[in-house]
């Protein structure tokens, strides 16, 4: 299945470029899936159909649907007490009812990526087109399941699980899992669901389009998101240039608008992907009708993946060379920490950890250089692991 991810500032008309483009799959054929994290029915607006937390046909082979958290959530809690019912009961702990559960803080964001396995995982649909949240939120939103399985894997190392001379006594008497089992369990399974989550994100079928008006606010957001994106591995197919406004000759009033409506277009036509510009309708787009009249790109083949290549240059220069494309990156807003076989990389606002490769881990860091928006990681071969004679 493709995955478009679609995201852009608040305010942007995201949402609406998101069910616009669904729309138009479907008019081409395409069995698609329109998934929305909007807590509002904001897509429902726009198709003039309503939505809700179980999947629609808005249209001819287009299907809606945007999942409530809150049932969610109440759900994957009723099955975690049943899991754990034993050591519960040990511990003399009360049950939840379901009527009573409210969502904790980044209960929301899980319920929606699993939502979007499911979604990208089903054979009904061709086309999957995911309605983000606004940036910064879908950011985070797409750096969580990496991180979370990093944290889980720090925190409950699964070949811990295998060391159990020192379970308690307590446990082998009650006859009940202790927490040295039942919680490692949990973690092995929320680490095969974020696993699917992660590997939906960074298919090479998968691909992001932002939205975004063209002005200031827009181009720093722009530039902001590509740069977060990029850190990710993920791949920027297309920048929707939305609600731009026609020329209007002699009006004095749109004058200082359209210049910079044409600053942030030109800065944009320089990144290295389309640029699509959607014309001002005059109005909100309401209903199929005016969701046809947006002129919404059609749905590529899937974009080359990101790539993060490691350069032989042994023999010219003695070192191994990292290239990782960074664009938008300021050259005094970067850092790098080397731990053990990870990487910090610290990009702007950004930062994250990658484990590196294999031939890397063998080396030491030699230096690093910023150009033409690809940062470039030198390791030079550490003679105590590197072996005689080659690789």
């Amino acid at each position: 299945m493709r995955t478009l991810l679609i995201t852009g500032p608040g305010g942007s008309g995201r949402t609406t470029i998101a069910a616009a483009t669904a729309l138009r799959a479907a008019a081409d054929g395409t069995r698609t899936l329109l998934l929305s994290a909007d807590r509002t029915d904001t897509p429902g607006v726009a198709l003039g159909t309503g939505t809700g937390p179980t999947p629609i046909e808005a249209a001819p082979l287009l299907t809606v649907w945007r999942p409530d958290a809150v049932d969610r959530f109440r759900q994957d809690l009723t099955a975690f007490q049943t899991r754990a019912a034993n050591v519960l009961d040990l511990l003399g702990a009360a049950r939840l009812d379901a009527e009573e559960v409210t969502p904790l803080p980044g209960a929301e964001e899980l319920s929606f990526l699993r939502a979007l396995r499911d979604a990208a995982l089903s054979e009904r649909y061709d086309l999957l087109v995911v309605d983000l949240p606004p940036l910064p939120q879908a950011l985070a939103l797409l750096a969580l399941p990496e991180e979370l399985r990093r944290y889980l894997r720090r925190l409950l190392p699964p070949e811990r699980q295998a060391a159990r001379a020192l379970r308690p006594v307590l446990g082998r008497l009650a006859g009940v899992p202790m927490p040295a089992d039942w919680l490692y369990e949990t973690a092995a399974r929320w680490d095969v669901e974020l696993a699917a989550v992660e590997a939906v994100l960074t298919d090479r079928r998968t691909a992001v389009r932002l939205v975004a008006e063209p002005g200031p606010a827009g181009a720093d957001a722009v530039r902001t998101a590509g740069l977060g994106l990029a850190l990710r591995g993920l791949r920027i197919e297309a920048l929707i240039a939305n609600r731009v406004l026609p020329d209007a000759d002699g009006d004095t009033w749109l004058a200082g608008l359209l210049a910079q409506q044409g600053k942030a277009l030109a800065e944009w036509q320089e990144q290295p992907y389309a640029v699509r510009t959607v014309p001002h309708l005059g109005r909100d787009p309401h209903g199929t009708d005016d969701l046809r009249a947006l002129a919404v790109p059609l749905v590529n083949p899937a974009p080359d993946p990101v790539e993060w290549p490691v350069a032989d240059r042994i023999t010219e220069d003695g070192v191994l060379v990292w290239h990782i494309p960074l664009p938008g990156a300021i050259r005094d807003e970067l850092d790098l920490i080397r731990r053990g076989d990870e990487l910090l990389i610290a990009a702007g606002p950004f930062r994250r950890i990658v484990p590196l490769p294999s031939a890397l881990r063998r080396c030491t860091v030699a230096g690093a250089a910023l150009r033409e928006a690809e940062l470039r990681i030198r390791f030079a071969p550490d003679p105590g692991l590197w072996p005689t004679g080659g690789r």
